[in-house]
């Protein structure tokens, strides 16, 4: 087998791995989640939020989302596989919620990514490395990962305590509280709560709300 023929092979079994642990990856502290329309948009979508796709898309998914936990990292391919197949409609805003140990290091290390300009590598660096580091409070093999990734960490480990960014990590704590999230991953879909867990049932959220939109428009 040539090499870029197992290369390929890896990937394709990677992506199937994640998307069969979102099925099967209990949610963090999983609990009931808020079953009703948050109505203060405020509350799911800050200024400061990393958020991917287009920002006048008609859709926006809103995920709270931890990067040590287990689920979170099992959805990501998936989340994206969506975003994809709608690139002109769906938005997708990150918050952050920590649960584990390892989460707030990974998230300062996080935001310290994005003010570097290499947010997605790093990300998805880290969340393949998760397994090595998700327990673990200083988080040192997710800015091993990091660092692999293109992330200056002496840069990095300078940037991760400042004001703006433990303002973030506390914006994201509050807003968590008020729209009632107690687990992750949390998923809202133009605010719209995703009651029952699970991909097909947020791809069947989110195709609603993209059909909705289309009608309202005319389309």
């Amino acid at each position: 087998m040539s090499k870029r023929i197992l290369v390929v092979a890896i990937s394709i079994l990677a992506v199937i791995g994640f998307a069969a642990a979102a099925f099967f990856y209990p949610r963090t502290a999983a609990v009931p989640q808020a079953t009703a329309p948050v109505q203060e948009a405020s509350a799911l979508v800050r200024f400061h939020s990393p958020s991917f796709g287009p920002a006048r898309a008609p859709v926006t998914i809103v995920e709270f989302f931890d990067p040590s936990c287990e689920s979170c990292r099992a959805f990501y391919p998936i989340v994206k596989q969506m975003m994809a197949e709608h690139p002109a409609d769906v938005r997708l805003v990150l918050r952050y919620v920590r649960l584990h140990k390892g989460s707030e290091e990974a998230i300062r290390l996080l935001e310290s990514a994005r003010k570097q300009g290499v947010f997605v590598p790093v990300l998805e660096a880290v969340l393949e490395a998760q397994p090595q580091w998700h327990d673990d409070a200083k988080a040192s093999a997710a800015w091993d990962a990091a660092a692999l990734a293109g992330l200056d960490v002496a840069k990095a480990r300078e940037d991760m305590m400042s004001p703006e960014i433990t303002a973030t990590v506390e914006r994201d704590d509050a807003d968590a509280k008020t729209v009632g999230v107690k687990g992750t991953p949390t998923f809202f879909v133009n605010g719209r709560p995703l009651t029952n867990f699970g991909a097909q049932p947020l791809y069947d959220l989110i195709r609603s709300e993209i059909d909705r939109s289309r009608k309202a428009a005319g389309n």
